[in-house]
């Protein structure tokens, strides 16, 4: 199986909720409009097309077809995150977060989403495995990623075409035993 079949639960965290997108989330969504900054760390150019109604809601159908995402919601939406090809036999599944607000980056939101959903994954989904890839100019998410338990696995050499320049990407894991030991770390709702 490639997919969760039920819907993700609502999870709650210290001063924001993981939950299921609804129809508000389109103009929430397009007033965050797509900072250039963040989008070049998502891997897109730094001079981004202007981000309209049809981008916001596309993203938002996405998100709503997806079976394990959640909206970031601090007093509204303020991004996304996502448990990507869950594989229910080997146990694993990939992990991503978008922090959409530049305003609310550097303030450890990030760290906590990413702990929330890692105790969901390897509490009820019981899963073995999860992994990442970000980008290697990415310093922040990787500092996050390292405080959630992650650790480097490897590099794959010029995956990425950004501006007309290659950039690395840095894959990452963390196994369920790892995440268990880690201190801090919030297990489940």
């Amino acid at each position: 199986m490639n997919a969760s079949s039920t819907t993700p639960p609502e999870l709650k965290g210290h001063g924001f909720l993981l939950r299921r997108p609804i129809g508000g989330d389109v103009d929430a969504r397009l007033a965050l409009g797509r900072d250039p900054e963040i989008y070049r760390m998502f891997g897109g150019s730094a001079s981004p097309a202007r981000y309209g109604r049809a981008d916001a809601e596309m993203w938002l159908q996405r998100t709503i077809e997806h079976p394990a995402a959640w909206i970031i919601d601090r007093n509204g939406l303020i991004g996304e995150v996502r448990l990507d090809n869950i594989n229910r036999h080997d146990r694993r599944a990939s992990f991503a977060i978008g922090i959409l607000d530049p305003k609310l980056l550097g303030q450890g939101l990030g760290t906590a989403v990413t702990k929330l959903v890692l105790g969901h994954a390897f509490g009820e989904l019981a899963l073995h495995r999860i992994s990442l890839r970000v980008l290697a100019f990415n310093e922040r998410a990787i500092a996050s990623y390292r405080k959630c338990g992650f650790s480097i696995e490897g590099r794959e050499r010029e995956a990425a075409l950004i501006d007309g320049e290659w950039h690395d990407d840095i894959m990452m894991g963390i196994l369920a035993h790892e995440f268990s030991a880690a201190p801090d770390m919030p297990q489940g709702k």
